[in-house]
C-alpha cells in the first residue's frame, strides 16, 4: 500500500536522524528508513561544538577524554592535553539509536528496511523501494523528495548521482572490548591514543579510544587487501589489550573526500558519509555528518516550499563554505604526512609544539580556523617546511 510523504530519509545514522528530526520539527511528514542491526566502526569522539549544536545529553557520553597521545613509528609519544574542557566519547550502538528515537519523538515515522532502488510513479514522484528481509515482498513508498544518508557506499547516491561511483574510501575496522583493569595495560580512560605507525596502517592511522567500561580499538587504510583484523590483533598485543574480552567487531568504508555534487537536480539529495563528509587526516565524521544532515533538511525545506530543485544545491554550498577550507587543509596534511614512516615521525614531532597543540584543539573543539594569532600560523608553517625538507632536528 503506497503512502506519500514529504520526505523519505534513507539511513538512520547521525546525518539521517538529524535531517529527519529537523524536518519533522518543521511540520513535514517524514519516513526514516534504516537497515536494522547496522553499527558503524567509529572511535566515537564528538567535540563540544557538536554537543551544544545538537543538544546531546550528558547520559550519552560514555567517556570524556582530556588528552590525546600521538604515537610515532619509533614509539615516541607526544601528549596533547585538551586544556579547559573535554572531548566527548559515545558508543555508536546507543548513540545512533537515541538519535533515531529523537526523530520519532519529533514526529518522523520509523521503519526498518534495506533500500533497493528508486522508481517513479505516474506523476513523476520518487518511489523508494525497500525490503524488510530477504525473500519478503518489496515495499514501495512515495515522497516529494528523498535524502540518501545510507553510508559511504550509498545505494541512493549510486542510483541518482553520476559522481558517486568515483568516491575513494578508507576501510575501517574496529573491535569493542571490555576496558582493562587499571594498571594492567597501556591505557587511560581519559586519553585517546592515535598510532601513526606504518606497521598498523601504511596510509592512515590506528586508534585506541576509551568508552568508559569499554574501548574502541581500530584501524583504517585505503590499501585494498590489508588484513585489518591482523593489524588490530597486533595493536592489542602491543598495548596489552589482547587479554580484554571482545564484545563486538565492525567494519565499513569511510569516504575520503566530499562529492562534487550532492543532488540529482530533481528530488534527491545525499548527506553524511553518502556525501563524503568525513574529515581527511582525522577521519572525524559524527559532527560533520550531523551538520550535513541539518543542511540537507534546510535545503529540503526550501525545496518543499518553492518546488525549485535548485534549492537542493544549498546543502553542499553551505557546508563547503563553513568547512571546505578545513577539509582542504586536512587533505593536504594526510597527503604529505601519512605517506611514509619518516614523515609520520616528523609529524608527531611537530605535535610537541605548543602553538600546534593550541591551534589544533581550538580548531577541533570549536570547528573553526583560528585567525587571532597570525604569527603562530607563520611559525607553524615554517616549522612544517623545515620538517618536510628534513632540516629540523629529530
Amino acid at each position: 500500500m503506497n503512502a506519500a510523504y514529504d520526505c523519505i530519509v534513507v539511513g538512520g545514522g547521525p546525518s539521517g536522524a538529524t535531517a529527519a528530526t529537523d524536518l519533522a520539527r518543521a511540520g513535514h511528514s517524514v519516513l526514516l528508513l534504516d537497515r536494522a542491526g547496522r553499527i558503524k566502526p567509529c572511535g566515537g569522539a564528538i567535540p563540544p561544538r557538536a554537543i551544544a549544536d545538537f543538544a546531546i545529553p550528558e547520559h550519552l557520553l560514555v567517556g570524556k577524554a582530556t588528552m590525546a597521545r600521538m604515537v610515532a613509528p619509533s614509539a615516541k609519544t607526544v601528549d596533547m592535553p585538551v586544556g579547559d574542557g573535554f572531548v566527548g566519547l559515545v558508543d555508536r550502538e546507543t548513540f545512533d539509536e537515541w538519535l533515531r528515537a529523537r526523530a520519532a519523538l519529533a514526529g518522523a515515522e520509523r521503519r526498518n528496511g534495506t533500500f533497493e532502488r528508486i522508481e517513479r510513479d505516474a506523476e513523476g514522484r520518487a518511489v523508494v523501494v525497500y525490503r524488510t528481509d530477504r525473500g519478503e515482498p518489496e515495499h514501495r513508498v512515495t515522497a516529494r523528495v528523498v535524502i540518501g544518508a545510507d553510508g559511504a557506499r550509498s545505494g541512493v547516491a549510486r542510483a541518482e548521482l553520476k559522481s558517486a561511483d568515483k568516491m575513494r574510501y578508507v576501510f575501517a575496522y574496529h573491535e569493542i572490548v571490555a576496558s582493562p583493569v587499571e594498571g594492567s595495560a597501556d591505557y587511560d580512560r581519559a586519553r585517546c591514543d592515535v598510532f601513526y605507525q606504518g606497521k598498523h596502517s601504511p596510509d592512515f592511522y590506528a586508534w585506541v579510544f576509551p568508552h568508559g567500561d569499554t574501548a574502541s580499538i581500530g584501524v583504517g587504510s585505503a590499501q585494498k587487501g590489508l588484513a585489518l583484523r591482523d593489524k588490530i590483533a597486533a595493536l592489542r598485543s602491543q598495548t596489552g589489550l589482547d587479554a580484554c574480552a571482545t564484545l563486538r567487531r565492525e567494519g565499513a568504508p569511510i569516504p575520503l573526500k566530499p562529492l562534487r555534487r550532492w543532488d540529482n537536480g530533481r528530488d534527491v539529495i545525499v548527506a553524511g558519509d553518502a556525501a563524503g563528509v568525513v574529515a581527511p587526516a582525522s577521519g572525524e565524521g559524527i559532527y560533520y555528518a550531523m551538520v550535513g544532515g541539518r543542511h540537507a533538511a534546510e535545503a529540503v525545506t526550501l525545496f518543499l516550499a518553492t518546488g525549485k530543485a535548485s534549492a537542493l544545491r544549498l546543502a553542499r554550498k553551505r557546508f563547503m563554505r563553513e568547512h571546505g577550507r578545513v577539509f582542504w587543509i586536512l587533505g593536504m596534511m594526510q597527503y604529505f604526512w601519512y605517506s611514509s614512516d619518516k614523515r609520520r615521525e616528523r609529524f608527531v614531532k611537530i605535535c610537541e609544539d605548543p602553538d600546534v597543540q593550541r591551534l589544533t584543539w581550538d580548531a577541533y573543539m570549536n570547528k573553526r580556523l583560528v585567525r587571532a594569532k597570525p604569527i603562530a600560523h607563520v611559525r607553524i608553517f615554517l616549522k612544517d617546511v623545515r620538517h618536510l625538507l628534513g632540516l629540523a632536528p629529530a
